[in-house]
């Protein structure tokens, strides 16, 4: 795929005449569809975060994790949401692309096995002799190789299961399979809301078992960052006070999302909301360290371990995955 620099001339076409009012267009690009934890970007629209900052931020829906990389990379939007274990490879392929990863928001990425407890699954030692569900498209299931080889585990001993990400959760709850891959949040609430007990639940969150891998961050057009810095500052101190916002008051930005969302259940996206929160983003390390940012030795480890599931064309750099140019020193504050 070649790649032009682009000028996103289409995005900075909104800005007003007068520099003192000025709004600049700065689409932003999510990974999925407009659940809860997408609820503190569009908090950020409706308590002006970023219309402070100068910018008029419209919010487009996702189709997974890698579908913001390539709508950045070419200059579609300035701004996205994405993997970052998908970008790094995602860039490997395609050396050069202008694209980079620029605020942490996953500190623990949700890869996890979700299992039933009445189905013998309480450990990942417990996945041998049974059924495992995974759609090979997946996120979670893309890194179940660095799951197992951390855990000892017989992969031999698994019976993989291909799954549609439709069925996943309908066969957990059915007995078809004993556990299956998903994002934490998302599995385990659908699995419950289909009336799998919750005390029947297990959630095996990857990062909690070994795996070093960070989750989804803030991406930019590596050229509109260049040129633009203190746009994209603004744009991630705005995303900074809605995940705040959120962390001090979750159900308060749920009426945010569900303005564009109305058939979401707000209940659902409020636990959708707090599960992430808790589990990913409001970490040990964010808290002790700041929102944002990442740790060296630890983003080291896990390019090291996404060699065990995949071949770099060349050698990984670190540089070329994260920059830390638009964050304040030490990161922003969630409490």
């Amino acid at each position: 795929m070649a790649y032009k620099s682009f000028a996103l001339a289409g995005v900075l076409a909104a800005s007003l005449a007068t520099a003192a009012a000025a709004q600049t267009a700065m689409p932003f690009a999510l990974d999925w569809k407009f659940e809860g934890p997408a609820a503190p970007y569009f908090v950020a629209i409706d308590k002006g975060y970023f219309a402070d900052a100068g910018l008029e931020v419209e919010i487009a829906a996702g189709s997974g994790s890698l579908d913001a990389i390539p709508k950045v990379a070419t200059g579609s939007f300035p701004v996205g949401f994405a993997d970052i274990n998908s970008l790094i490879k995602f860039l490997d392929q395609n050396p050069g692309a202008p694209v980079t990863a620029v605020m942490m928001i996953y500190d623990k990425p949700p890869f996890a096995v979700i299992g039933r407890k009445s189905l013998g699954i309480e450990t990942p030692a417990d996945l041998e002799g049974r059924v495992l569900g995974a759609p090979p498209p997946d996120g979670a299931w893309a890194q179940f190789p660095i799951f197992a080889a951390e855990n000892d585990l017989d992969v031999d001993a698994i019976t993989v299961e291909p799954v549609g990400f439709p069925t996943r959760e309908p066969m957990l709850a059915e007995g078809n399979v004993a556990a299956i891959t998903g994002f934490s949040f998302t599995s385990y609430l659908n699995a419950a809301r289909l009336g799998v007990p919750e005390d029947d639940l297990v959630t095996l969150l990857m990062a909690d078992y070994g795996v070093d891998l960070y989750g989804n961050a803030i991406i930019v057009n590596t050229d509109f960052a260049t040129e633009n810095p203190e746009l994209i500052e603004g744009f991630l101190a705005a995303i900074a006070k809605g995940w705040a916002d959120a962390a001090a008051d979750p159900a308060a930005t749920i009426p945010s999302l569900i303005e564009r969302n109305p058939a979401a259940d707000a209940d659902l996206e409020l636990r959708r909301l707090e599960l992430s929160l808790d589990a990913n983003v409001v970490t040990d390390w964010t808290l002790e360290n700041g929102f944002g940012g990442i740790d060296d030795a630890r983003f080291a480890n896990s390019l090291e371990q996404i060699k065990l599931t995949y071949e770099f064309q060349t050698e990984p750099d670190a540089d070329l995955y994260f920059s830390d140019a638009y964050l304040p020193e030490g990161g922003f504050a969630l409490k």
